[in-house]
C-alpha cells in the first residue's frame, strides 16, 4: 500500500465526520450561511444598491433582490473588467471562469478567494467518501486523468481567465500531481482531437486507476483507444476501478460505455458548474446526491411551474418537498446574487437532502403546449432500451418538427446508434408509449390528434462529433442539449448527416 492510499482512509474518516452535523441541521446551516455572505456583502456595490445592510430574513431578501441570469448581472460584471473592486464580493475576484452562453455570448463567472475552495473541496470530499464507503483507495497510488480544457489561463484586469476545468488544474493538490495525467504541455493543447491522441499518446501504456470527464467525452477518448489496439479498455487499462463523471445524466451512455470498458467498474457522480460545486454521489448504491449546504452557496428553490411567472415563489431548504422539479437558484461567496444557473433538480431525500439533476429550464418543448423536459425524454429512452437490450446510443436529441413535409406535426428524435434497432418500427412504438406515460399533455396530443406520434431520424457514426466540432465545441466541458423547442441543432445535424 503506497502513502497516498494509506493516509487517504483516516482523513477520509474525518471528512465524512465533519459532515454529519450539516447534513442533520440543514436548515440551521444555510441560515448561517445566507447571514454570513449577505452581511460580508453589505459594503459592496450590489450589497448597497439591494440594500443588503437592511437584510434580517429571506422574506427580506426576496423583496429586494430579483431573480437573475446571467444577463443581469452583466453591468456588475462590466465593473469588475473595467478594474473596479467590491462590486458583487469584497475585493477582486481571484478568477473568472469563462464559459459559453446561449444569449449571452461569452459569459465570465467570478470565483473568489473565499469560494475557491468550494469548487477544490468538492470533488475533493466526493473521492474521500468513496473511499470511506468502498474502503478503497489503491486508486490513489496509480495514474489518474482528468479529461478537462486547457489550464492556460488569460488576464482580464489583472484577473487570471479561463476555462473552469483548467482553473481546477491549477489546484490539484501536490501529493497527486506525480501521478496525473496528460502532461501539462499536452493539457495546454487547445484542439480537442488533437490533444486526445496526445492524451492516448501519453497515457496507453500507463498503469491508469482513475478516469474523470463528461461521458459523451470519455467515450471518445475509449472509442479511440480502441480504434488504435483493437482492445477492450479494461485489456488496456486491467487496474481501472473508478469513473468519476458528472455535467450530464450518465443513463443513456451508460451501456455504451460499460460494454467499451468490458467490465462493470465503480463510478462516482458529481454536480459541478462554473458557478459553484453544488452536490456529489456520497453513497454508491443510493439515488441521488448530497446537496453541499455549508460551503458558502445559499440556496433557493422556484417550483418549475412557477419559473417564468413575474413573481415566483422562492423557497429555503426547509420548505421542499419530494419529487417536485424546482429550479436552481443560488447566492454565493462568489458573488453570484438569485442567480439561476439554468439547472432543475428534484429532490428523493430530505434525511439528508439528496437531489436529481432533472434538466435544463430552457431546454424544453412545448410547439403545443405539451411541455416536455430534458428528464422525461431520457426516461423514456432509459425504459426503452430495457425493451431493447440489444441498442446502445452514442447520442440523442429531441425538437420539434412544426410543418413536415407530410402528415401531422411531430417530435423527432435525432439519435446517433452505436448499435441500432433490431425492429426500429417497435423501437419508435416503445419510445413513443413511454413519453406518453411520463407526460399526460404530450399524451392528449397523440390521442387528439394534434400530433403523430413521434420519429426517429438515425444520423450516422461521429454526426453529434462532427456537429460540435463545427460550432467550435468539440470536447472540454461542452455538452449537446438533449432537447430544443426550435430546430435550430435539428437542422444543423441533418446538414451533418
Amino acid at each position: 500500500m503506497g502513502f497516498r492510499s494509506f493516509l487517504a482512509k483516516p482523513f477520509a474518516s474525518w471528512v465524512v465526520s465533519k459532515q454529519k452535523p450539516w447534513m442533520r441541521f440543514a436548515a440551521q446551516t444555510q441560515q448561517t450561511v445566507f447571514s454570513g455572505i449577505t452581511s460580508k456583502a453589505a459594503g459592496t456595490q450590489f450589497g448597497k444598491d439591494h440594500g443588503f445592510s437592511s437584510i434580517r430574513s429571506h422574506a427580506d431578501f426576496v423583496k429586494q433582490v430579483p431573480i437573475r441570469d446571467y444577463e443581469g448581472l452583466k453591468a456588475y460584471v462590466g465593473m469588475i473588467k473595467d478594474g473596479k473592486s467590491d462590486v458583487l464580493w469584497p475585493g477582486k475576484p481571484l478568477y473568472f471562469a469563462k464559459t459559453s452562453g446561449t444569449t449571452s455570448g461569452t459569459k465570465y463567472i467570478p470565483i473568489s478567494k473565499d469560494s475557491i475552495s468550494n469548487h477544490i473541496n468538492g470533488a475533493r470530499d466526493a473521492l474521500l467518501n468513496y473511499v470511506h464507503q468502498s474502503g478503497n483507495s489503491s486508486f490513489l497510488d496509480k495514474k489518474l486523468i482528468f479529461l478537462s480544457g486547457s489550464p492556460v489561463l488569460e488576464q482580464i484586469a489583472g484577473i487570471h481567465t479561463g476555462r473552469l476545468s483548467g482553473i481546477a488544474n491549477h489546484h490539484v493538490p501536490g501529493y497527486l500531481r506525480s501521478n496525473q495525467m496528460p502532461s501539462f504541455t499536452t493539457n495546454c493543447i487547445e484542439d480537442w482531437e488533437e490533444k486526445l491522441e496526445h492524451i492516448i499518446d501519453e497515457t496507453i501504456d500507463q498503469k491508469m486507476s482513475l478516469i474523470s470527464g463528461i461521458p459523451p467525452w470519455v467515450q471518445m477518448y475509449f472509442d479511440r483507444i480502441q480504434a488504435r489496439t483493437g482492445k477492450e479498455i479494461k485489456d488496456v487499462f486491467p487496474d481501472f476501478s473508478l469513473f468519476v463523471y458528472g455535467g450530464v445524466n450518465f443513463e443513456p451512455y451508460r451501456k455504451k460505455l460499460f460494454d467499451s470498458i468490458g467490465k462493470k467498474i465503480d463510478s462516482v457522480e458529481l454536480f459541478p458548474a462554473s458557478e459553484g460545486f453544488f452536490a456529489f454521489q456520497d453513497l454508491r448504491e443510493s439515488e441521488g446526491l448530497l446537496l453541499l449546504l455549508n460551503s458558502g452557496i445559499f440556496y433557493e428553490f422556484i417550483p418549475v411551474e412557477e419559473y417564468f411567472s413575474e413573481n415566483p415563489t422562492r423557497l429555503t431548504i426547509k420548505e421542499v418537498e419530494l419529487g417536485k422539479n424546482y429550479a436552481l437558484i443560488i447566492n454565493s461567496n462568489a458573488g453570484l446574487w438569485g442567480y439561476s444557473i439554468g439547472d432543475t433538480v428534484k429532490f428523493v431525500s430530505k434525511n439528508p437532502y439528496r437531489l436529481v439533476v432533472s434538466g435544463r429550464i430552457k431546454h424544453f418543448i412545448s410547439a403545443f403546449g405539451e411541455h416536455v423536459i430534458g428528464e422525461e425524454v431520457e426516461k423514456a429512452m432509459q425504459r426503452t432500451l430495457q425493451y431493447h437490450p440489444e441498442v446502445s446510443i452514442s447520442e440523442f436529441t429531441v425538437a420539434p418538427q412544426v410543418t413536415p413535409e407530410e402528415g401531422l406535426p411531430h417530435h423527432e428524435w435525432l439519435i446517433e446508434f452505436a448499435t441500432p434497432p433490431a425492429n426500429m418500427p417497435a423501437f419508435e412504438r416503445r419510445l413513443d408509449e413511454s413519453l406518453c406515460k411520463l407526460n399526460s399533455y404530450y399524451d392528449d396530443l397523440i390521442t387528439g390528434k394534434i400530433l403523430t406520434t413521434l420519429v426517429v431520424t438515425s444520423l450516422k457514426q461521429g454526426a453529434f462529433q462532427d456537429y460540435m466540432k463545427s460550432q467550435g465545441k468539440l470536447g472540454g466541458q461542452n455538452k449537446v442539449p438533449r432537447l430544443s423547442n426550435d430546430r435550430n441543432l435539428a437542422d444543423g445535424l441533418g446538414k451533418i448527416n
